[in-house]
């Protein structure tokens, strides 16, 4: 009789999780936001319902939760903010929001729970810790004499362990597999500083967005914005800590470099991950862009000189107001790829792992030169043969800017006649995946670059950006344009260049082009 009772409970809690597992995402939440308080007073007033409701989450069988962050200081309960969140195994089958952390690191309280407005009342309750000595005490537990019922006992507990062990595991594996990498992070600390909110918001990734030498770059959601997280692996740390030391010099914030946000390390020893959250475009690379769209002469022109004020500002020392200063800071691996585009087709310089500053008064040290994209590597850098200096690698970047300003012109719709499939630079010469040999065969000894088709020098706007071009590119290094030389003639072409619907042109012949002078 004793068996037939544990079998019949234990079937109504497998029905139960059953029934747990196959519960409505759909969730409503109270929402607050502390940054919306236009009067601090009166804060409260800010809060709202708001459904939790993700067609995608629905298709994958996830839940919604609700959540809740506050500070408590002094005993004084100050909300910071509250709204949904995604699937997360620590919220589930919680239907009261209750911080259990006796004294959480960062001094924020948090909390999450399922079902609906679960989040309005929220609370501190710190698990008790047990008392040693009395955990330590011996108890004496009582045998039972009777082997014929200990018997009984073993032959009707050992299946229903056995079964429970196995939907244990099974259930584990099944939501190891669905879950993504959901944490609460805290603050890794850094030198410099990264952002100290971050270890406040809780991150998760949500799809690969692009894959290269040094990681992953993710989509990612913190709280109710995107940022892109870039993983490098534990093997790649150099890069990752040379690209935050530049995202952290003082004066790197310009709308035409990405911004950073913060950095994190996450797991232990050799599985550890190092990254590098910063801003998201969604409409990445130049090179993606390219290959899907036309570009009209307007949108031509404001790529082309966001992307130049980008590169200009990277190469330039900058002194601030109150003391600040930035060195010049060489890319070292400049390529569509690597400029991203806003909304508004702003660009955005990204990717620092190999960017080099030049802070004054020292040296470039063993740095090695070869280093970058083959495709991109000036013939300086083919041939092995760099001057160590802080114009030298400038004059490096200018040179791939010149190609990466060939793509661009390469999809401009401003011609007569049709415009080409998009094609990175020397692919039509030695196809996709060029070897070091190919590179110094064609760009070295050759002196080749891509080719200008004849409709681009017909056209006197693009004629004028092929001659820029060509003075980017140009085979000896000292004679190449600087960045800035390149905005301001960029600049002053798409403001006297009017292009009508019929694609003819005025060109105001009371402006000079920029001297070719170089800065560098």
């Amino acid at each position: 009789m004793l068996s037939v009772r544990v079998w019949l409970r234990l079937a109504i809690l497998l029905y139960a999780a059953g029934v747990s597992l196959c519960a409505a995402v759909d969730t409503t939440c109270e929402f607050f936001d502390n940054t919306e308080c236009e009067h601090p007073e009166n804060c409260n007033a800010t809060s709202r319902f708001v459904m939790c409701k993700d067609e995608q989450q629905q298709d994958e069988g996830k839940r919604s939760h609700c959540y809740a962050l506050w500070k408590n200081e002094s005993n004084v309960i100050t909300l910071v903010k509250k709204g949904c969140w995604l699937d997360d195994n620590d919220c589930y089958d919680k239907s009261e929001c209750y911080e259990h952390e006796e004294q959480p690191e960062n001094g924020m309280f948090y909390c999450c729970c399922e079902g609906n407005l679960c989040n309005q009342h929220f609370d501190h309750i710190p698990i008790p810790q047990p008392d040693r000595s009395t955990a330590e005490t011996p108890r004496t537990i009582p045998i039972d004499n009777n082997k014929e019922l200990f018997r009984s006992l073993m032959y009707s507990l050992f299946p229903i362990c056995g079964i429970a062990l196995v939907v244990a595991v099974t259930f584990y594996m099944y939501k190891r597999h669905k879950s993504e990498h959901i944490q609460i992070p805290t603050q890794d600390p850094l030198p410099p500083p990264p952002s100290p909110l971050l270890g406040l918001r809780p991150l998760q990734l949500l799809e690969v967005k692009a894959r290269g030498r040094f990681g992953a770059v993710w989509k990612a959601q913190l709280l109710n914005e995107y940022v892109a997280v870039k993983i490098f692996p534990l093997q790649d740390k150099a890069s990752w800590l040379n690209e935050q030391d530049i995202f952290t010099t003082q004066l790197m914030k310009h709308d035409n470099l990405l911004q950073f946000i913060a950095v994190e390390k996450r797991g232990d020893g050799l599985e550890m991950e190092l990254w590098l959250i910063t801003d998201f475009h969604e409409r990445g690379s130049l090179t993606d862009y390219l290959k899907g769209h036309l570009l009209k002469w307007s949108e031509m022109c404001h790529i082309a000189e966001t992307m130049a004020r980008g590169l200009a500002y990277l190469h330039d020392d900058v002194s601030g107001r109150n003391g600040e200063y930035k060195p010049a800071i060489a890319h070292r691996d400049f390529k569509s790829k690597n400029v991203l585009l806003k909304q508004d087709l702003t660009v955005v310089v990204a990717d620092f792992g190999l960017a080099m500053k030049f802070d004054p008064g020292r040296s470039c040290g063993d740095t090695h030169g070869q280093v970058g994209t083959r495709r991109y590597m000036a013939p300086e850098v083919l041939e092995g043969a760099i001057n160590f200096n802080r114009d030298a690698f400038l004059r490096i970047d200018m040179y791939a800017f010149g190609l990466v300003l060939w793509e661009i012109v390469s999809r401009c719709s401003a011609v007569d006649g049709p415009v080409d499939e998009y094609q990175l630079p020397f692919e039509e010469e030695i196809g996709q995946h060029p070897t070091l040999e190919d590179m110094q065969e064609v760009v070295v000894h050759k002196k080749m670059r891509p080719q200008f088709r004849e409709t681009w020098l017909k056209h006197q706007g693009l004629e004028i950006l092929c001659e820029t071009i060509e003075e980017c590119w140009d085979h000896d290094a000292e004679a190449r344009l600087s960045a800035g030389c390149v905005e301001e003639r960029l600049g002053q072409l798409s403001r006297t260049v009017n292009i009508t619907t019929s694609n003819t042109m005025d060109i105001t012949t009371n402006q000079q082009t920029p001297p070719k002078e170089s800065s560098l």
